[in-house]
C-alpha cells in the first residue's frame, strides 16, 4: 500500500508551497523509483487515494483517477506491478468512482478496504464506523470492484478510538464478521 506524501512540510505545519498539483511530481517520481525495486521483488504496489481532507498533509493523490493516471504513466503495459487500493472510506464520495473502477480493471485492482463514514464524524482519522453504521453504499462499490474480476479479500479498517477500540475484542470481531456478511 502506498499512502503518498502531500505538500512538503505541511505535516509539520509549515508547507513549503501551496501548489498541490506540483506536489504530485515528486510522489510520481518516488513511485517510479520504488517500482523498479518492487518488480525485482515481485511485490505489486497499490496506490491508495486518500480523501481530499488529507490532501494538504498526508496524500496529494485523492481520487482513483489521479492514482490511475500515475499507474498508466509508470506502467503503461499493465504488468501487474502497479495498481490501486479501493478504500471505501476515502473514495465513496467520488462521482467518477464507478467509471474509474472500470478503468482500473482486474489487473489494477489490488486491494479493497471497508468501513463506514459516520455522520457526524467526530475525528476524521479515528471515527470510522462499522460497516452498515454510516452512509457508504458498500455493497454497490463492492459490486463494481467484483464486476471487474477482483476476487481478493475485503480488508476491514475500523479506526475508532472513541467507539470500537473501547469494546471487548471478541465483540468487535464478532460484529466485523456479522457486518461483513450483511453490509459488505
Amino acid at each position: 500500500m502506498l499512502v503518498v506524501g502531500a505538500l512538503p512540510g505541511a505535516l509539520q505545519g509549515k508547507a513549503a508551497h501551496k501548489h498541490i498539483a506540483l506536489a504530485r511530481n515528486p510522489v510520481r517520481d518516488g513511485i517510479a523509483e520504488l517500482l523498479e525495486y518492487a518488480k525485482q521483488a515481485k511485490m505489486p504496489l497499490a496506490i491508495e487515494p486518500l480523501h481530499p481532507m488529507y490532501a494538504a498533509d498526508r496524500a496529494c493523490i485523492n481520487t482513483m483517477e489521479q492514482a490511475l493516471d500515475v499507474c498508466d504513466e509508470l506502467d503503461p503495459r499493465r504488468t501487474g506491478a502497479l495498481g490501486v487500493a479501493v478504500d471505501v472510506y476515502h473514495v465513496w464520495w467520488d462521482p467518477k468512482l464507478e467509471q474509474q473502477v472500470a478503468r482500473a480493471g482486474k489487473d489494477r485492482l489490488l486491494a479493497f478496504h471497508v468501513c463506514d463514514w459516520m455522520t457526524p464524524t467526530t475525528d476524521l482519522l479515528n471515527d470510522r464506523g462499522m460497516m452498515g453504521d454510516g452512509v457508504i453504499d458498500i455493497p454497490r462499490i463492492r459490486g463494481w470492484v467484483e464486476a471487474q474480476g477482483f476476487a481478493g479479500y475485503s480488508e476491514v479498517e475500523i479506526f475508532s478510538t472513541g467507539n470500537w477500540w473501547q469494546r471487548p475484542h471478541e465483540e468487535v470481531l464478532d460484529t466485523c464478521i456479522a457486518r461483513h456478511k450483511s453490509a459488505v
